[in-house]
């Protein structure tokens, strides 16, 4: 088996492209980060974002028809979006990002927003864990195998029709 043929599979039916695809773009993950903090309604949304709102209109019907967000009536002809499992399950991605922004690219005064850990108190210093050791994933600590989805012979220009 060649290297190409051994990690084929990476490719395979790829799920960081699929998921690229619906929340790659900056607006949209700054509306699930406003969500994430409890903004639910689109004046308030509209206002701390400073997003246009056809933009606004545009990424929260696609983040609804996605079932990240429900779009809940609160009061006659007024509605609000929470996140629904799907939305929450986002969480870890963009306390990433914001943990590897606050990194990589600091502000010289420091993070705008830490994570204050409900449990200890502390401000959380977050990290990819594996639920069976608890051991950090970091990229020299996993080995990407082919999973029930990967399909032998698919190429990549297959997977991303998918």
């Amino acid at each position: 088996m060649t290297a190409e043929q051994e990690f084929r599979h990476r490719f395979t039916a790829e799920s960081v492209g699929r998921a690229l695809e619906l929340v790659g773009e900056r607006w949209t993950l700054l509306i699930l980060r406003e969500a994430f903090f409890g903004v639910r309604r689109y004046g308030q949304l509209a206002r701390n974002l400073g997003i246009p709102r056809p933009t606004l209109s545009t990424r929260l019907k696609r983040l609804v028809e996605a079932g990240l967000l429900e779009k809940v009536a609160y009061d006659e002809d007024k509605h609000e979006y929470r996140l629904t499992d799907a939305g929450k399950g986002l969480f870890p991605a963009v306390v990433a990002l914001m943990n590897w922004g606050d990194t990589y690219l600091p502000t010289p005064d420091g993070p705008p927003i830490v994570l204050r850990h409900n449990d200890c108190g502390r401000h959380a210093d977050p990290y990819l864990a594996c639920r069976h050791c608890g051991g950090e994933i970091t990229t020299t600590a996993v080995t990407p195998e082919p999973g029930p989805g990967y399909t032998p012979g698919e190429s990549r220009s297959q997977t991303h029709r998918m």
